[in-house]
């Protein structure tokens, strides 16, 4: 293993992960800054990724190659192994976040261009609101709340503009239903793992989600026929180069950081990271992929950016009190 790989995984070792005290304040925006920044790139590395990958094969290899690394880290550290409800809670979050949320939108952005695909993930606040309230028992959202949902989701429409939205536009339609869908799913698995039950410790939970979503890829990869487009040897250097990105950044940080951080903060807040990654994605389509940034973009930037401001503000005060320990942590070296 590479002294670069070893010192992020040393970054999530169980000082920063693993929660037996309320988390600090600098914890916590370190992991936002992750799924805040890094996220918003990973579209971009999954459309790189895709030109000369199969996108399911890609997406899987990437989640079992980082859920590997990821236990056999948290093994080296003495992290116990789970109890089967522990697995198999894990495992559901995998099938939620990994299989449906990455994985669905891996297969759409071969039609939807990667910075499309980041604006329609800007809805998972609305769905986490929305399912929260109706299956989870979470209380009705508050003025705020629902301004900043209103005002984030005008922005999506606007960026997606009317001519897609009627169906006359160039985007395909049902890649994009695949990439709500993905959403949806993104949003319950989220709020499932929120709910803190049967849980196994941090990394072992999260290196779990990993390997079961990467395995049920590859298992769907294979059944929708892509190994027979898998061309080894038709791999670009940059498809390369944007899935060791995928793997280091966007799994072992990026996704870790997620699975975290819906364990200690209220998961409409984490939500917010929506708003803000179809910002970095255009951005990052700007400067490495020619794309255009138009006018359409700018306007629906002024209303993502008061959107994020306005639920943050909702829940500050909610923080003080949810930025708890969550029910059964494992803690490194306790059986």
């Amino acid at each position: 293993m590479s002294n670069s790989v070893y010192s992020i995984l040393i970054f999530y070792h169980f000082k920063f992960m693993a929660v037996t005290v309320p988390p600090s304040r600098l914890k916590i925006y370190l992991a936002f800054a992750a799924i805040y920044l890094i996220w918003g790139s990973t579209f971009l590395g999954i459309r790189f990724t895709i030109e000369t990958m199969p996108p399911l094969l890609m997406s899987g290899a990437r989640f079992l190659l980082a859920g590997l690394i990821l236990y056999t880290f948290a093994r080296l550290q003495s992290v116990p192994n789970p109890s089967l409800k522990q697995s198999k809670t894990s495992a559901i979050i995998g099938i939620f976040l990994v299989v449906f949320g990455n994985g669905g939108v891996a297969w759409a952005e071969q039609a939807v261009p990667s910075s499309m695909a980041a604006l329609l993930i800007a809805t998972v606040p609305l769905w986490i609101t929305l399912l929260g309230y109706l299956f989870f028992g979470k209380p009705k959202p508050g003025i705020k709340t629902v301004l900043g949902l209103i005002l984030g989701l005008v922005g999506v429409l606007t960026l997606i503009g009317p001519d897609n939205l009627m169906g006359q536009g160039k985007i395909d339609v049902f890649s994009m239903l695949v990439i709500i869908i993905s959403t949806v799913s993104w949003a319950f698995g989220s709020l499932y793992a929120a709910r803190g039950k049967n849980v196994a410790a941090p990394l072992m939970s999260t290196a779990i989600q990993m390997i079961t979503g990467g395995l049920l890829q590859l298992v769907i990869g294979a059944f929708l026929g892509e190994y027979n487009a898998l061309n080894f040897a038709a791999f670009s250097g940059k498809s390369i180069l944007a899935f060791c990105y995928l793997v280091v950044f966007g799994s072992l940080i990026g996704f870790s950081s997620y699975s975290w951080l819906i364990r200690v903060a209220p998961p409409s807040r984490v939500a917010t990271y929506a708003y803000v990654n179809p910002l970095v994605a255009v951005l990052l389509g700007w400067l490495f992929a020619n794309e255009a940034v138009t006018f359409q973009m700018l306007l629906a930037a002024l209303f993502i950016l008061p959107a994020v401001i306005l639920i943050l503000q909702a829940n500050a005060k909610k923080e003080q009190t949810t930025l708890t320990a969550p029910p059964q942590v494992a803690v490194a070296g306790k059986d």
